[in-house]
């Protein structure tokens, strides 16, 4: 009797900087979460506050000339990454910029080993390269205002398509979400869960459409 080819299901890996496990962005990173399980693919949230992340760069990680040390919490937490096809940054914008902590997730996980040169010439080899990622941001300013400020283009240069190529990602995507206050309205969180519905149900077609050819290549 043959076996039945393997089903592939993506993994999403969901990377969540906020410190209340009851917030805004706790409820984006769920919702995200539920749809890809729901269309049968994997997902996986990485709470850094939860985890006790520690965000500070040690000088023995940083790649020089002579070698780097990897970490043994940085080790542990590749091995929990690795085989991920799309990564969800999910993080409220504070004072124009990432909570420390997922910088420090950047610096110290995505980052890990990656050399100035490797960054310039595109070559790093890291577990995000061709792969997706989207970018889930709050802030308490409406968008407008944030815009005014230029802050968005910023941020998303900075901090989207500058890891677009010093990562060489396949594709970068960014959903802000304005006004995120607490006390909130039903109507207003409802309203923006659905949009997140929306892009968690666009990745997943995505990365089916991006396994479609590997798929049919000559072995």
């Amino acid at each position: 009797m043959s076996q039945q080819p393997a089903v592939y299901a993506p993994r999403h890996v969901v990377i969540l900087a906020h410190p209340d496990p009851h917030s805004f962005n706790a409820l984006v990173a769920d919702t995200y979460c539920a749809t890809v399980r729901e269309r049968g693919q994997e997902a996986i949230v990485r709470d850094l506050y939860a985890l006790g992340f520690d965000p500070i760069l040690k000088d023995a990680e940083r790649p020089h000339d002579q070698g780097f040390t990897l970490a043994d919490d940085v080790a542990a937490e590749l091995r929990i990454i690795d085989g991920s096809d799309a990564f969800v940054f999910v993080y409220p914008i504070w004072f124009g910029m990432p909570p420390a902590m997922m910088k420090g997730y950047v610096d110290r996980v995505l980052g890990a080993g990656v050399k100035v040169r490797q960054v310039q010439e595109r070559s790093a080899k890291t577990l995000m390269r061709d792969k997706r990622l989207l970018s889930i941001t709050s802030s308490g300013a409406s968008k407008t205002w944030l815009s005014q400020q230029d802050q968005m283009d910023s941020l998303r240069n900075v901090f989207g398509r500058y890891l677009l190529h010093a990562f060489g990602l396949k594709a970068f995507e960014n959903l802000h979400f304005g006004e995120t206050i607490d006390g909130l309205p039903p109507e207003f969180v409802d309203a923006n869960l659905r949009q997140v519905t929306s892009h968690a149900a666009a990745m997943c077609d995505a990365l089916i459409a991006d396994a479609v050819p590997a798929q049919l290549a000559p072995a």
